[in-house]
């Protein structure tokens, strides 16, 4: 058993015990302290984990249950990264509303941790266990304003359906753990193989698993959860929700449709097409009704879900693998550039809100650029690169993806992408509309003092955006070699 292939994990635990031992026994008296070394410790994790991903070879460890490969160090590394930047970016607002607290830091370490297993599962069984670490400590981070009526509905709702899609997932692991005997996903992968007598049960278990992967995704018909939690939840926990987790639902999905299930890829390959035109098409129309600002990201969430599972469905056509790199590597950069713009976003929201004032509705942002005009133009960075506008980073994963759903044949979904895209950028540039061209309400509040850290992350952000926007070459390369090297 190799103890140094899950060296992130390891720290991140035994820290986590450490920082609810030292914060219970000090009574928060050290929590700044503390703070700031989850952070820095989380990027640490990030750059161990980021730093040999061009030359990794795949080992195993825990009776083959966990893999060690440059997908899942690579997505380990930006999800460390995503949850420190969630952590700078909401310290502020945490004090603001009260739950700048050790449970917020030990939940969050326990989120990055689940994803972490996730990421490097080669099980069935270590995909369920992550899954439920991640999801439990999620639940329990949405409830943390116990005194917030809205909080608390959220939280009873991502609980009681979140729990239904586990219930999901884990039938249809246990259907197909029935029909191959077996947990690993390389040992299902080959009994899909080997037999056709069990070949109902398989697709049954796979209608089972698909299910729960969308409601991970948040995708249609299983989105349900998406605006209520985002709306109700603390603007923190939002971003601890909307930004990370995806990089780990990406993971589920390739290891187990990819690395267990690919011979019946024609088979979730229809199911995810049905999933992302549909997500496509009520996520964009819905969100274009909202005026509440959360509730109008969470249905472009929902969207741009649908649009990274177009990269997923196009990697086999009849059989044949020739575009899987190309497919799944666009999929996986488009996530990315998905966690790293919301982030940005959602970092705008929270450096704004306080106690007396959260940003709520799309109102709120009137008369930004008068107000601080280094937020409206960050935001406006961020806005282009969700509605694809070059030269963000936005339009690069948009058009690799489209480049993928085309060379798959699926010339009509390619363009029925591009129409949905079109009724994003509506509420996108409503956005900035709204920040550079409306008067404010609010003009004697003016912006200052924001917090140094915030300000230098939010700064660097945008700066990423627009510069891999006009460079992606290095990024876009790296996802292909990951790709080529997991597979």
């Amino acid at each position: 058993m190799n103890f140094l292939l899950v060296i992130p994990e390891i720290v991140l635990v035994v820290f986590a015990c450490f920082f609810l031992i030292i914060d219970s026994l000090t009574k928060g008296k050290y929590i700044g302290k503390l703070h700031y070394v989850t952070v820095l410790l989380m990027i640490a994790v990030g750059i161990y984990c980021l730093a040999p991903v061009d030359n990794l070879s795949e080992s195993y460890t825990f009776s083959n249950m966990l893999i060690h490969d440059a997908l899942s160090q690579s997505l380990k590394g930006f999800s460390a990264l995503a949850v420190a930047f969630t952590l700078i970016l909401g310290a502020n607002y945490a004090r603001e509303v009260g739950i700048f607290k050790g449970e917020l830091h030990v939940l969050a370490l326990f989120t990055l941790v689940g994803q972490m297993v996730i990421m490097s599962a080669n099980s069935l069984l270590m995909i369920y266990l992550g899954v439920e670490l991640l999801s439990l400590a999620l639940y329990a981070a949405v409830a943390m304003r116990r005194d917030h009526v809205a909080a608390t509905e959220a939280a009873m709702k991502y609980f009681v359906l979140g729990a239904l899609a586990t219930g999901f997932m884990l039938y249809g692991m246990s259907m197909i753990y029935g029909a191959s005997g077996t947990l690993l996903l390389p040992d299902v992968a080959d009994a899909t193989l080997a037999t056709d007598s069990n070949n109902l049960i398989f697709v049954f278990g796979l209608v089972f698993l698909v299910s729960g992967l969308a409601f991970k995704l948040g995708v249609v018909p299983f989105h349900m959860w998406v605006p209520d939690v985002y709306e109700g939840s603390p603007s923190i926990v939002t971003l601890l929700i909307s930004g990370a987790p995806k990089l780990a639902a990406f993971a589920m999905t390739m290891r187990l449709l990819v690395d267990g299930l690919l011979p019946f890829a024609f088979d979730w390959q229809q199911m995810l097409m049905v999933l992302a035109v549909l997500s496509l098409a009520i996520g964009n129309l819905a969100a274009i009704a909202q005026t509440n600002l959360k509730r109008m990201l969470a249905f472009s969430t929902i969207a741009q879900m649908g649009f990274m599972l177009l990269g997923v469905l196009s990697g086999v056509v009849d059989g044949d693998s020739q575009f899987a790199v190309d497919a799944y590597s666009a999929s996986m950069f488009y996530t990315i550039t998905y966690v790293l713009t919301t982030l940005g976003t959602f970092g705008v929201i929270l450096v704004m809100s306080s106690r007396t004032h959260e940003i709520v509705s799309i109102a709120d942002l009137k008369g930004l650029n008068e107000r601080s005009p280094w937020l409206a133009c960050v935001m406006l960075l961020f806005m282009f690169s969700l509605a694809g506008i070059p030269p963000m980073i936005g339009f690069i994963a948009k058009l690799a993806v489209l480049k993928a759903v085309v060379s798959a044949g699926y010339t009509w979904l390619a363009v029925y992408a591009v129409m949905m895209s079109l009724v994003a950028a509506f509420y996108y540039i409503r956005i900035v509309k709204t920040m550079y061209f409306e008067p404010s309400t609010h003009l004697s509040e003016r912006i200052a003092n924001l917090p140094i850290d915030s300000k230098w992350v939010l700064g660097a952000n945008g700066a990423l955006v627009l510069i891999l926007g006009i460079v992606p070459g290095p990024l876009v390369a790296l996802c292909s070699l990951i790709i080529l090297q997991s597979l």
